[in-house]
């Protein structure tokens, strides 16, 4: 088959930017030919894919959004293809990726105003376009949540919503030499194993909740936070985040960092990853986080925070958030390394069995599937 495959842009560490790769290239392994419609496409091409860049731009972004589903909707006129499939909301698609929530839940109690702008409408059009009943698209869903929404909103048929595994990738588990891992990245950042050493990881510093962790560290009892030592890691402009830093008096301990190549070894260094974010629909780092051994600390907001409890490999924060509980759970976690050995033992021993590996494998077999 000649799969087209659509998304806005794509970047080595995004969460769904990943997942779009690793599916692709399960297509491609199966014997299928990819295409791409990108407006951008940072880092290395995998061999044989047909990237085409969608060369339009606007004021805003939901414009440019329009134009891009316009010009590629008259590419595959000219040059047809077996399968659509997407990875961001747009009209037109035989399958979907659902790597965001619903739109429609996130702006309920937004004003009369707000939905007569331009923004709300695009976005709504084109969650319209492919839940509504009157659709055929087929949906990949990350969480529960999101079948749940996406029923109550648009009464979308139950038949066209397809729940996917987790899909975390295998050089994510901690191998046969991970304290020497451990050892040469704490080196390589001058943390000593005296120090305690937090890791968060993603792109979107906003959503993932790096302020709260921010004010969580600086409220550590002053022994505890001097012998703490803070890297946030994603693929986002930190200047926000180190201004506050620098007003909490911890800019010292706080390191930023681009997104990287090389995250299992800040999984492996680490004594604990922090992720109190305000919303995310799956959160793929949480579960690489415990099938490398490293407790969690998260919101419940997260849908794959459910796992971190399935595992016993830390702690989730309930709703509604309150920053004084983090603030609480943080310096506990900190304070007990006992409790994080059990922690990191319970998660090795979870990862061996759970089905958190194959998700490119089951969303490949719902893309080359007859449609009904």
């Amino acid at each position: 088959m000649q799969l087209a495959f659509l998304l806005y842009k794509y970047f080595p560490f995004g969460g769904l930017q990943r997942d779009f790769l690793r599916i692709a290239l399960e297509c491609q392994q199966r014997g299928h030919a990819i295409r791409v419609y990108c407006l951008s496409w940072e880092g290395d091409t995998p061999p044989g894919f047909d990237v085409r860049y969608v060369p339009v731009k606007a004021v805003s972004n939901h414009r440019r959004n329009e134009k891009y589903t316009e010009w590629v909707h008259a590419d595959l006129a000219r040059h047809p293809v077996d399968r659509v499939v997407g990875f961001n909301k747009m009209p037109g698609l035989d399958v979907y990726y659902a790597a965001d929530g619903c739109y429609e839940a996130k702006v309920q109690g937004r004003s009369w105003l707000y939905r007569q702008c331009g923004r709300y409408r695009h976005f709504s059009a084109t969650e319209r376009a492919v839940f509504e009943q009157s659709a055929n698209t087929r949906i990949m869903l990350i969480a529960e949540d999101q079948r749940r929404q996406f029923i109550q909103h648009y009464g979308t048929q139950p038949e066209r919503l397809h729940m996917l595994p987790p899909g975390i990738a295998l050089d994510r588990r901690a191998p046969a030499n991970a304290g020497k891992i451990r050892s040469g990245l704490r080196h390589e950042f001058d943390v000593s194993e005296t120090e305690l050493l937090l890791v968060q990881i993603g792109s979107g510093f906003k959503t993932k909740g790096v302020d709260r962790t921010l004010r969580a560290l600086a409220a550590l009892p002053d022994t505890l936070r001097q012998r703490t030592k803070m890297m946030i890691i994603g693929q986002d402009n930190p200047k926000t985040f180190l201004a506050q830093s620098k007003t909490l008096g911890i800019g010292d301990r706080v390191t930023f960092l681009q997104g990287r190549n090389d995250v299992p070894r800040f999984l492996l260094g680490a004594d604990l990853m922090v992720h109190p974010a305000y919303h995310e629909s799956a959160g793929a780092v949480l579960l690489e986080a415990i099938v490398a051994g490293l407790p969690v600390l998260t919101t419940d907001v997260c849908g794959y925070a459910h796992y971190i409890t399935e595992a016993q490999g830390g702690r989730v924060l309930p709703s509604p958030f309150r920053q004084e509980q983090l603030d609480q759970w943080l310096a506990e976690m900190l304070a007990d390394s006992t409790q994080r050995a059990t922690w990191c033992r319970n998660a090795l021993v979870w990862a061996q069995a759970a089905d958190i590996y194959s998700m490119p494998q089951r969303a490949a077999e719902i893309i080359l599937a007859e449609q009904p």
